[in-house]
This record gives structure tokens, sequence and C-alpha cells, in this order.
């Protein structure tokens, strides 16, 4: 082949490598690009996190259905500044775990409490949030305390979560005072309804439900029995790659102001 013919076989091979780098995707649930974000990444794999999105302020569903919340905020920040994508579902929280194991989705974003049972089936990352059980009581209920919750003749909890476990390490594993329920917006209408003495959950979702809904009258109280707890982003076991992704990225939000940012934006006093 003679000079000429390569060097138009070689432009035109580059024109062509050109036109098929263009036309990056970029998901909208995300919203982690802009024109300030780092270069693209070197895969254009879309995380699937999932959630349950009945737990204000940390996940809930707009006017619009889309999810939002501090654990919504805090991945966009994270796959900003990691430099990945992901897209968001919302689903009944004793679905979440079989849906990571499955492969179905590739992180919960969910407010999950960090423990020894669920680290057995799961890997988590460095935790992100600090939280404690709590007893929510209406203004009629004189309960501030273990030994009160004893005495109720209702608790309400939601299956699955840390609550459910505390109040069952209490009351007992088959105990008849214990009512659960699917989500945390049903438990609250029912203590609301007059059919619970107390709500044991999060810290931080009952504080923001007695922030919201002060003409209520309900009260937080604390208890020193209840062990302070960490929520962590779950990934699949043995899934490293994606682990230490989540890990560089929060260390990266920490460092740069966004998390105090978000966490401001939610729970600032």
């Amino acid at each position: 082949m003679n000079m000429k013919k390569w060097l138009a076989l070689a432009v035109a091979c580059s024109t062509l490598a050109l036109g098929a780098c263009g036309g990056k995707t970029e998901t909208a649930a995300s919203k982690a690009s802009d024109a300030s974000a780092p270069a693209a990444p070197a895969s254009d794999k879309v995380y699937r996190v999932a959630m349950n999105a009945e737990f204000a302020p940390f996940e809930s569903l707009n006017e619009k259905n889309e999810v939002q919340g501090f654990d919504v905020d805090l991945m966009n920040a994270m796959a900003k500044a990691g430099n990945f994508k992901v897209e968001y579902k919302h689903q009944p929280w004793d679905s979440l775990f079989a849906a990571l194991k499955n492969g179905d989705v590739d992180i919960l974003a969910s407010a999950v409490t960090i423990n020894e049972e669920r680290k057995q089936t799961m890997a988590f990352t460095d935790p992100y949030f600090e939280i404690t059980q709590v007893i929510l009581v209406p203004k009629n209920k004189e309960i501030k305390s273990v030994e009160d919750l004893k005495n109720a003749k209702k608790v309400g909890v939601v299956t699955g979560n840390t609550g459910d476990t505390a109040v069952t390490k209490i009351l007992g594993n088959n105990s008849e005072k214990i009512a659960r329920f699917e989500n945390v917006t049903l438990v609250i209408k029912e203590l609301e309804n007059g059919g619970l003495d107390a709500v044991v959950s999060d810290s931080a979702v009952v504080g923001n439900y007695v922030k919201n809904n002060s003409d209520k009258g309900f009260t937080m109280v604390a208890v020193p029995d209840f062990e302070v707890e960490h929520y962590g982003l779950a990934v699949r076991k043995g899934d490293e790659a994606t682990l230490k992704m989540l890990n560089d990225a929060l260390k990266e939000v920490r460092a740069n102001g966004e998390y105090d940012k978000i966490f401001n934006k939610y729970f600032a006093k």
C-alpha cells in the first residue's frame, strides 16, 4: 500500500472511532453529572439502587412519585464524586434483601442498619449515619422507660426493622403485645388512630415525624436500653469492586463538604 492510500485509510478510521464515542446517556434519576463533573466513566454500567421509600426523611416519594430524601441526595452526591451512574427502585422493605441477593439490584440505600446477622448475607460500606431506637408516645400515654413499654397493651414496629428486633428482645418473640406493620407510615397512622400505646423506631425518623407534626402532641422518648446503630449501603457479598467504589465516593463527599450540606438540609435544628 502506497503512503497516500495509507494516510487516507488512517484518517477514515480515526473519523469512525470518534463518531462511535459520542452520545453519552445521562440517567435522569441520578442527576449526578453536569458540566463540572469528572470525565466519563470507563463503563456505562448503571447501578440499580433499591430502597423502601416510606421512611422519611431518608427516603420517600414526592408528588411526582419520584424518590427523594437524605439517602437519595447522598447517593447522587456520591455518584457525582465517584463518576458512576445510578437509578432508583422503590419496593417493599421485606423484598429488599432478596432483590440484592438475587441480583435484581446492585445497591441497597434504605437506612439499613449494619448488624452481624445481615453481614452474613451482604456486605456493607463504611457507616454513613448514626441512630438509636426510640419510643414514640402519644400525649395521653405515660411511657418513659422499657419497663413502661412492658406494661403497654400494644407496641407497634415495622416488620424486620431493628425496632422490631429491639421490642422482641423486651417483650418476647411470640408476644401478642407486638403489632407489626409493613412500613413506618402505617405504624404511625395506627398510633395516631389510637390503636397502639407506642411505636419503637429509628431516632432520626421519629424525630422528623415529631418535628413536622407538633400539633399532634407526640413525644420522642430516648432510653439507654437501646444500643447505638449505624446505617450502611449494602451490596452483594463478594462484590468488592462496588464496595470500594462506594467507600471511595463516601470518603470524597465527606472530605469535600457535600455530606455536611446534605445533613444540614434534613437535620439542622
